[in-house]
Parts: C-alpha cells; structure tokens; sequence
C-alpha cells in the first residue's frame, strides 16, 4: 500500500525506518531543516553574532551543513566556508571543484588550504609509507589528524567563533562505540553536538549541526534540496579505517532495530556531563613546542606525524 505524508494527503516520497515517518517532498524538507534548527537551539551552538566557518569537502553532509547553515545565519552572522585539500588526485580535487561552485552560487566566501602548501607532502605521499604492512598506523589514521590540525588552525586564523563540521548521527553513533570500546574516556567525553571539555583561546569550537540526523536523511534532503555534492566514489584509501568495521555493526543493528543509533547518542547525552567533569581535571592544554597549535603533551600529534612522515 503506497503510504501517504503524515502532514497531507500527498504520496509520501520517503518513508523512514522509525516512526510514523512518511512525508511528501516539501514536508520532510521542513521536518528535516526544523530538526537540524532545534539541534542548534537547544544545544546553545551559536550565540550572538558570531562569524561562522563551515569545513567543506564537497560531500553531502558538508555541503548540507554549508547551505542550512548559509540559510539560517547568513543574515545575522558572517558565514565563510573552509576547504582542505589532502592532495588525492580524482577524488578531492573533484570533490572541492562541487564546494567551490556551491560557495560561489550561494555568495559564501572560502578559503582552501592544501596538505602540500602546509606539509610538504599529500595524502598520496602518506598512503606510500604507511598502512597495515608499515607498521606506523593507517593513512586514514595521519589524514584525520593532520586535517584536524588545518581545520583549527585555519579557523582561528578566520576569526571563526565556531567552526561547524558536517557530522551525522551515523558518524557520532561509530564514534561513541570506537571509543567505548577502546576504553577511551577522554576522547569519549568530546563528542557531542559542541565538541570538547575544557575552553582555550587557541581551539575554535566545533558543533555539529547535523548530530541527531541519520545519513539516510542527509541523503534524501540533498537530494530534495538540489544541492550538489560530490557522490561518485569513496575516498580510495578508506578500506584502511577501522571505522568501516563499527559502522557495519551499527548498520545491522539499526536495520534489526531502528532507532539503535538515537539511543547511543541519548545515551552520551546522559554520560557525558559526568565523563567530562571527571577527565576536565586531569587535561591541560599546552603549545606544542613545534608549532605553537594547544596539545596535551608537549608536541602535538600532527606534528609528530609529520615528522615521522618525512623520516620515511
């Protein structure tokens, strides 16, 4: 029986796993940018006035989280648009042309920096001399955090009051297990819509706007939206992230029982205040002797990783 939308009597054009979810185009739309309005909202992202810097890679969540956040904040706030380039040929440079194009159409300045310009090397150079046969970590391992670093660093450098990243629930969900599961309490204790435990002037805050919307959602507003994205392959070195086995895990279990993601997020919710208060005593900031970016130690891991890169 075809379903029908649950706000009119018009054919439904999606139907979602949990609830009593069905909607025409242009009410799953309005379900779908209401929810991302409240994350905001109630989670207290942005406040004031407040220059915006969304991390774009050219991919549906990015870009999705470029266009609401454009849409919503463009007349109260500066919003500016970050772009990485990690230096893989056929995939982010195709990638980052679909960001570009999307910024100049939605009057949105960018800046794109490159792993080359910063490093002295790309993601191809890293992939050549890491991996599971090298001994020295994945080459997805390098590329999050040397990204990380870029993301940070380019932020502040933008004046960013917060820097939005384009994080669904599926990627949260994978997050709160990998971390469960390597009994990683410090790393556990960022997640959340607005990243982080401790506040220092040398990190941009970061909050995830999409946090409570499932990929499948994501996909679907794209779509609706005609917002362009790059979605031809996968990154060509992703077969080396642990994260693939999580994210297998989470799929069979939100398929055998919809909803399995959201509780794992209500369930950070309701740990993280504790989690947080416990690990904020024990973590100090410093400045990386070698490039002046906040670490925990004395030389922040990207700059070890670059060093480690360049000896091989």
């Amino acid at each position: 029986m075809q379903q029908k939308c649950v706000q009119c009597s018009k054919k439904a054009a999606i139907s979602l796993p949990y609830g009593p979810h069905s909607f025409c185009k242009e009410h799953f739309l309005h379900f779908f940018e209401k929810k991302v309005r409240k994350t905001i909202r109630e989670n207290r992202l942005v406040q004031g006035r407040e220059k915006l810097v969304v991390a774009c890679s050219g991919g549906k969540d990015s870009c999705t989280t470029l266009y609401l956040i454009n849409k919503i904040f463009s007349r109260s706030n500066p919003v500016e648009a970050l772009l990485i380039d990690e230096g893989i040929p056929k995939y982010r440079d195709k990638a980052l042309d679909i960001a570009k194009e999307n910024c100049k159409a939605w009057g949105v300045p960018f800046k794109c920096v490159s792993f080359k310009e910063e490093f002295g090397f790309t993601m191809v150079d890293v992939m050549r001399k890491t991996g599971p046969k090298k001994n020295i970590g994945s080459t997805c391992a390098f590329c999050g955090v040397l990204r990380r670093k870029l993301m940070n660093k380019y932020a502040r450098k933008m004046k960013a009051g917060k820097l939005a990243t384009g994080h669904n629930m599926d990627d949260e969900a994978q997050s709160v297990l990998m971390n469960v599961c390597e009994a990683d309490l410090q790393r556990f204790a960022r997640l959340g819509p607005a990243s982080g435990i401790v506040k220092s002037g040398g990190f941009v805050p970061r909050i995830k706007p999409l946090w409570l919307c499932p990929e499948i959602e994501v996909i679907a507003f794209a779509k609706y939206s005609g917002i362009k994205h790059y979605d031809k392959q996968c990154c060509p070195f992703k077969w080396q992230a642990k994260r693939n086995d999580f994210r297998g895990i989470l799929n069979h279990l939100e398929a055998s029982y919809p909803g399995t993601m959201f509780s794992i997020l209500r369930f950070l919710q309701q740990t993280k205040p504790l989690v947080a208060k416990e690990k904020a005593r024990d973590f100090k900031l410093n400045n990386c002797l070698s490039c002046g970016e906040p670490t925990s130690g004395k030389v922040c891991t990207a700059c070890k990783q670059v060093e480690l890169i360049k000896k091989k």
